[in-house]
């Protein structure tokens, strides 16, 4: 069924491109020629000669047949999955998580490491691009058929730079071309977002593509979310949406955060700051990592502390969730499926409207280490196969 956006294009004739008619069979609105002709307008002719420049592409596959209605079965077309492949990483403050994929979105190979993002760009980029010639060598796949690179980063980015602003946990990296210096290596295009952002989108188009709103809170060393409205990351007017580890909580104004600021939510409720906590307390813990081995082995500190930084987390969440009215809020990060969790639904609950949660979903991630990388995927193809992409290559062959 077309959505509104697609029935005026339709009606405009905007579809009459074809990577705009490879939109619409990407999106599953058409399968056939003719149904390309009755959605469009457009002659038979002028589908047939769009759809021949699209097979010459590679773009496209004529395999199946559609069952016959009487007559010669209609031959269906379908995105071609073979086209490319895709490169993406989600780096985090102290591991980063890589992985080689088709267009269809399964992993052909994956890697996970330490790093540490503060060490800067240079030697973080440098272990990406090992990284990523690994895992094409596992996979048997050639460099030249990456079609693009998507990249996660903990910090705030602006999407259209490819580079991030003032992010408090990656000294060095304010303003570094991360997108420009990736694209010289491997030319193609790379897009770069917000971790949480792209794990927000990773778990909206497996579980809830169907949400209006979407809300994903990442709580490891610090607390990040990301959020997708009608399919789309919302991102503010410059990066900034989302940062909700950065929220002043009352009655907490001696806790320094990185930022530089005191009271933010990070800066008393994340991974990072409960293993602060806990040292402080004579229980030596080595960040969130550490942090869930204690809960993992029953530590009653670690238990009461972390309940403690859900409860505050949930009191934030229940103003966002007044405001946005999600389907889904889903917790990602090192303390999902921890105490945390408990502490979240309790006191989002306990202060939200009932109207604003009574068809919410509070949840953990159901992707879990991969949100970020199948964001990630969803980033960079929504970029290399939109229609004004496709358009622009197939003039470029054609000329």
């Amino acid at each position: 069924m077309p959505t509104r956006d697609e029935a005026v294009a339709a009606s405009t004739g905007a579809y009459h491109t074809p990577g705009h008619l490879l939109t619409l069979i990407r999106n599953g609105t058409v399968r056939t020629r003719r149904e390309i002709q009755d959605f469009t307008g457009l002659s038979r002719a002028t589908v047939a000669q769009r759809i021949e420049q699209l097979l010459r592409g590679g773009y496209l596959d004529e395999t199946a047949t559609a069952a016959s209605t009487g007559g010669r079965p209609a031959v269906l077309l379908r995105f071609n999955e073979r086209h490319g492949y895709i490169l993406a990483a989600d780096l985090g403050a102290t591991r980063g998580r890589f992985a080689l994929l088709d267009l269809a979105g399964r992993v052909l190979a994956e890697q996970a490491c330490d790093l540490t993002i503060g060490s800067g760009p240079q030697l973080v980029l440098d272990c990406c691009e090992r990284i990523f010639a690994e895992l094409l060598d596992q996979a048997a796949v050639s460099r030249d058929v990456v079609c693009g690179v998507g990249l996660g980063v903990p910090g705030p980015v602006e999407h259209e730079a490819g580079l991030v602003r003032q992010p408090p946990i990656m000294p060095g990296w304010d303003g570094f071309p991360i997108a420009d210096h990736l694209t010289q290596r491997w030319q193609v295009p790379v897009l770069v977002d917000n971790d949480a952002n792209l794990m927000a989108l990773g778990e909206h188009n497996a579980h809830y593509p169907g949400s209006p709103a979407t809300l994903l809170v990442k709580v490891s060393t610090g607390i990040g979310a990301g959020v997708v409205i009608n399919g789309r990351v919302y991102r503010g007017i410059d990066g900034g949406a989302g940062d909700i580890g950065h929220v002043r909580l009352h009655g907490h104004d001696d806790a320094r955060c990185m930022c530089g600021a005191f009271g933010c939510l990070a800066a008393v409720a994340s991974g990072g700051a409960i293993a602060a906590a806990m040292t402080r307390a004579g229980v030596p813990t080595d960040g969130s990592r550490g942090l869930v081995a204690h809960l993992n082995a029953g530590q009653p500190d670690a238990v009461r502390l972390t309940r403690i930084a859900g409860q505050l987390l949930g009191e934030v969440l229940a103003t966002v969730v007044c405001l946005l009215n999600p389907q889904a809020v889903v917790i990602a990060g090192d303390l999902a499926d921890t105490h945390f969790v408990a502490g979240v639904r309790e006191e989002l609950y306990r202060r939200a409207l009932p109207r604003a949660t009574r068809h919410l979903t509070v949840t953990t991630s159901r992707l879990r280490e991969q949100a970020g990388l199948h964001g990630a995927h969803a980033m960079v193809m929504d970029h290399v196969y939109s229609a004004a992409a496709v358009d622009t290559r197939l003039g470029a062959v054609a000329a």
